[in-house]
């Protein structure tokens, strides 16, 4: 049966309407890159609401939250590559919501005018150069320097090395701070079985700073429980009420804290204390692994000081780097 002219023209017709509307873009978005920029912005927008109940999940994504960032810009380039508007658009939208969260920690925060400069590295017990290690802080022109992961023969080490420029100084288990100014009431804070945490007196011309040293334990992830947390979580709740409780007014804490400043927690603390790098830093400062630095977990928090400065120090045989910040008492 042959077709008849009129059938034969209406079907060239109806296909160039069917390719026009394909121009024009108005199309639904790839079911892939949509799901995956709506589930981009819910996560940055909805991470609070991440069960922990299941290996520790909300804190894991609350950790690398910022690293969603790198979505966007692949979300954008598949996008246009199809030629969906609405695919470009729920990227957009992802993009706008990652500035909006993030966009301020790029700015270059960074002010003069402190007078009391503090380090804090945790040098990792197996670090093959102590002495180097020690000598490139002490060369940093740091007023207070705190370290973690100390032990065994070490620590002799750092502190021959570090006794010239630093007379003051207190070692509790594997934490010690060093100190240019009178150290008083040095002890060690109860926050985990063992010694992992000291608090100290700085006594600096303008007056006591009250110093914690901290380093939480660290985090795993095992098939079995995913994400486990729960022994580093009850210690940064106790060390919160300690802080709590300092009486002096002026307080910094510095450590290895295993976490961001963005896991719920530590809320504990963040409530009460201010992160120098968030408030006078340039970037993430991230500080682990010193190879690829992809997360800050070594902090230097305060209250009742203004912070200036903040930055990261350059590599030693240390798996993190050297964190700085610079106040003002």
């Amino acid at each position: 049966m042959t077709n008849s002219p009129d059938t034969a023209t209406a079907r060239p017709e109806h296909d160039s309407i069917h390719l026009r509307n394909e121009d024009t873009g108005v199309r639904r978005p790839p079911l892939a890159l949509g799901s995956l920029a709506v589930l981009a912005t819910l996560v940055m927008l909805g991470h609070a609401l991440v069960p922990n109940r299941i290996g520790h999940l909300g804190s894991l994504v609350e950790t690398f939250l910022p690293w969603t960032g790198l979505a966007v810009p692949l979300l954008l380039l598949c996008a246009s590559a199809r030629r969906s508007r609405a695919a470009v658009s729920l990227a957009v939208l992802s993009a706008v919501v990652w500035c909006s969260l993030f966009g301020g920690t790029l700015v270059d925060k960074r002010k003069d005018g402190g007078n009391l400069t503090v380090v804090t590295h945790n040098v990792n017990e197996h670090n093959p150069r102590p002495v180097r290690t020690a000598r490139a802080l002490a060369a940093s022109g740091a007023d207070v320097v705190a370290l973690e992961e100390l032990g065994g023969p070490s620590t002799a080490a750092y502190e021959r090395t570090l006794a010239g420029t630093y007379p003051y100084h207190s070692v509790q288990g594997t934490v010690g701070l060093w100190s240019r100014y009178p150290v008083a009431d040095a002890r060690a804070v109860a926050i985990a079985p063992w010694p992992r945490a000291l608090r100290a007196t700085v006594r600096t011309p303008e007056g006591p700073v009250a110093v914690f040293v901290v380093h939480l334990m660290s985090v795993r992830f095992t098939a079995g429980s995913g994400f486990t947390s729960d022994a580093r979580d009850a210690a940064a709740r106790r060390l919160a009420a300690v802080v709590r409780a300092e009486p002096l007014p002026r307080t910094i804490l510095v450590g290895d804290l295993n976490g961001t400043t963005d896991d719920r927690a530590f809320s504990g603390l963040t409530s009460q204390l201010r992160s120098v790098q968030t408030e006078s830093g340039a970037g993430f400062g991230a500080s682990w692994p010193a190879p690829f630095p992809v997360a800050r977990i070594d902090h230097i928090l305060v209250r009742g000081v203004q912070p200036r400065s903040a930055w990261t120090l350059p590599a030693t045989g240390s798996d993190h780097l050297p964190v700085a910040a610079s106040v003002r008492v």
